[in-house]
């Protein structure tokens, strides 16, 4: 028909004309004549001199070409139809006769014949049917709606005694059930594998999904909050989590924390640990159970979270909306986040040292990182910490404390002043520095390596200054990078000064890509373009980006905070920007028992600070209180206090420290980004001098 069709629209013209011409010659003929006599109309076919033969021809093939093919077409769907319906009632008198057999012949047994040949006898006859023979296939109208026949054949058949309808379909003529011998026929267990019940009804999925309608790439804390929120405001959504990691989600600062002062001696199989108030918890966010497996995901009723671990995205396509994982498998998405993390740095001196010191270095991530050092720990005499940042100063803390019962001598060298030089300042960083030594670590500072040797079994660590270190094993906590390896195949920004992928204060880097967590370089309207390593920071954006993917178009305003442990006894809170190159205003108390992280975890109950996070809006007005707040001196006991970040007369961070549970207030002085003529008295907001 579509052939007849586009012969006629290049005929149409000649058809107009042709009937135009007619019409005019018999007007000119009636008006000139006074006659009804009609003369043969010369209907033009574009032919000099021809006369209506040709015009015939085209128009009277055209006709029969079409009227031809809506014959054809029409006697093969007649056709096809009816080996359709010939075909489903096949297969609907084969699964009666299928359920029949499973119905009754439940356990055959021989019993003696009159003839001497053994017989089948039926058991487990239902009561209701145990005197009725089975119900016979009977002839009825044609199958009207052939579909609900295929659906039941889709379904396995009902196990027990469970009476089933044959489908109302229009049989086709089979060989009679008694055809052939009864006690010829070997038992239903006894059948081969062919002649089983409806083989077709079992559908095997495959173990990778080849589409998730929400896809998130990394399996940190990031994903984990984006999940969790997909999942609250989407309840039925289907969303695969895809990590390289072989362990379910987890959170990451325990592993330079409270796992290390657990007396568990299996803390390393359980994973689990006791926060400082004494309760104890998983450092996995949900058990095995909490998830659905990959398989299972695109057929599980209400939707749910998959994990697909050990698996690792290698390649994406943005175009056409899939991923391709390191076995070449690739699957397809509706919207995707990636939260790929970060790559803990590794020194150039250090990779150039040779193949024997890297067996002797640590590059702390991940819970395969905290198992392995934790039993070089016991095996070794000797760990050299590189890094006086949040995780260098936490882990030799860590493991300085346990050189007190085992021995173990702990060192850390860092190039700045103090522990933490380039976030605390400098009078604050020389007393955390202090506080470190106390724990039992050996602290170098302003340590420059300049080079390293394996020899006689153990790693020589020389400085610029002729210092020389000699350890057995080396821990580098010297920084991240973030994990940008996507950016390439997809197309995405990396930002130039911060690193990770440009982010939109949505934290979208295309239409249905977004980006949270480590690898994020976001936009943050109060504080400009910024990227953050913190939990708290991955559950914000995480939270963020999970929102927006079902459609909330928030920015990111929520400031994130985070948090370190030297140890049970001090620790501290802190949001923004802290940069110990900033000018900064500190303003400190006498502490007291409960201005401990001990304390703070009691009072909030749990060891994750960050999880007790709201996000009220804190109070304006200033407690009244006599107290005159006074400037740090050096050499004070700085028990707790407030330490501000300034950028052009705003405060632009906040360290609370040995201060909790007052994140709010900071959060609200951050928000409203105005000059304060005296920072002591916005200290009064903290409630530092109360009892």
């Amino acid at each position: 028909m579509l052939k007849g069709k586009a012969v006629w629209q290049k005929l149409a013209p000649l058809a107009r004309d042709s009937s135009t011409l007619c019409r005019q010659n018999m007007k000119r003929t009636v008006l000139k004549c006074k006659t009804t006599v009609v003369p043969r109309a010369q209907m033009s076919s574009k032919i000099p001199g021809g006369e209506n033969t040709v015009y015939y021809i085209l128009v009277g093939g055209t006709f029969l070409a079409g009227g031809f093919y809506a014959y054809r077409t029409v006697t093969g769907d007649k056709r096809r139809y009816d080996e359709r319906i010939t075909e489903l009632s096949d297969r609907s008198s084969k699964l009666s006769l299928n359920q029949q057999m499973t119905y009754i012949q439940t356990e055959p047994k021989e019993e003696a014949d009159t003839s001497g040949e053994p017989a089948l006898v039926a058991e487990s006859v239902p009561a209701e049917s145990a005197e009725q023979p089975p119900a016979p296939v009977t002839e009825s109208a044609p199958a009207a709606e052939p579909v609900e026949a295929e659906t039941l054949v889709a379904e396995p058949p009902a196990a027990g005694p469970v009476a089933v309808e044959p489908p109302e379909v229009e049989p086709v003529p089979a060989e009679p059930l008694t055809a052939e011998p009864v006690a010829a026929e070997p038992p239903a267990a006894e059948l081969p594998a062919a002649e089983s019940p409806a083989p077709e009804a079992v559908t095997v999925l495959p173990e990778i999904p080849a589409h998730a309608p929400y896809l998130l790439i990394g399996g940190g804390t990031a994903s984990f909050a984006a999940a969790r929120s997909i999942r609250a405001r989407d309840p039925g959504a289907r969303v695969l989590i895809v990590t390289e990691e072989p362990d379910l989600p987890y959170m990451r600062p325990p592993l330079s924390k409270e796992l290390w002062f657990s007396d568990d001696p299996t803390v390393t199989e359980t994973l689990r640990f006791k926060q400082w108030n004494g309760k104890e918890r998983s450092i996995y966010f949900q058990p095995p159970s909490f998830y659905v497996s990959p398989q299972d995901l695109p057929k599980v009723e209400n939707g749910g979270v998959a994990v697909l671990t050990s698996k690792k995205v290698v390649h994406m396509d943005v175009r056409g909306n899939k991923v391709r994982l390191d076995d070449d498998t690739e699957i397809s998405y509706d919207k995707c986040l990636i939260a790929t993390g970060g790559i803990p740095r590794n020194m150039q001196v250090i990779e150039r040292a040779g193949e024997e010191v890297r067996k002797r270095l640590t590059l702390f991530r991940r819970i395969g990182d905290f198992k392995s050092l934790e039993k070089i720990s016991r095996d070794v005499k000797s760990i050299t910490i590189i890094g006086g940042g949040f995780l260098g100063s936490e882990l030799a803390c860590a493991l300085g404390r346990k050189s007190n019962e085992s021995g173990l001598e702990v060192i850390q060298m860092f190039p700045e002043k103090g522990n933490m030089g380039k976030v605390l300042p400098e009078y604050l960083s020389n007393w955390t520095t202090a506080k470190v030594r106390r724990e039992g670590v050996n602290v170098i500072s302003e340590a420059l390596v300049k080079n390293v040797s394996f020899k006689d079994g153990r790693v020589e660590i020389k400085l610029k200054d002729g210092r020389m270190v000699t350890t057995d094993h080396i821990v580098a906590a010297v920084g991240l990078e973030p994990s940008v390896e996507l950016a390439k195949s997809a197309g995405l920004e990396v930002d130039a000064d911060f690193g990770g992928y440009r982010v939109n204060a949505e934290l979208q880097a295309r239409s249905n890509i977004w980006v949270a967590g480590d690898a994020a370089c976001f936009y943050d309207i109060r504080l400009g373009r910024r990227r953050v390593e913190h939990h708290d920071h991955a559950v914000v954006s995480g939270r963020l980006a999970g929102e927006n993917m079902t459609g909330a178009n928030k920015p990111y305003w929520h400031q994130s905070m985070f948090w370190s442990d030297l140890g049970p006894d001090v620790g501290y809170e802190a949001i923004g920007i802290v940069d110990s190159s900033l000018p900064t205003v500190g303003v400190f108390a006498k502490a007291t028992a409960k201005d401990t992280p001990k304390a703070a975890t009691e009072m909030s109950g749990t060891g994750i600070r960050s999880e007790s996070e709201t996000e009220a809006v804190a109070s304006g007005e200033m407690p009244i209180n006599p107290t005159v707040p006074q400037a740090p001196l050096q050499g004070d006991d700085y028990g707790k206090g407030v330490i501000f970040y300034l950028r052009d007369k705003v405060v632009v961070g906040i360290i609370l420290w040995n201060v909790f549970n007052r994140m709010p207030i900071a959060r609200k002085i951050i928000k409203d980004g105005e000059e304060h003529g005296d920072l002591n008295e916005v200290a009064k907001l903290f409630n530092i001098h109360e009892d």
